[in-house]
């Protein structure tokens, strides 16, 4: 069952592109890979919802912005 459907994609992507591609010897390594991870999927990813722009592009269009675009 589809119970949400964000939180399932990003579990899938978690599981396909971290946990499956790493070995993880001790506890310490694989908490430093999935941080790495994360880091890479929360900000330099393009988002859809922000017009394909990566966090980091967006924030810097809304800092040389006076007005905020609806739908960018």
């Amino acid at each position: 069952p589809n119970q949400n459907a964000y939180v399932e994609s990003f579990n899938g992507r978690l599981r396909d592109e971290c946990l499956n591609e790493h070995w993880f010897p001790t506890l310490l390594h694989a908490r430093t890979e999935i941080e790495r991870w994360r880091r890479e999927y929360n900000e330099d990813r393009p988002k859809k919802a922000i017009c394909g722009m990566t966090p980091a592009a967006y924030a810097q269009h809304l800092a040389n912005t006076d007005i905020i675009t609806p739908g960018l």
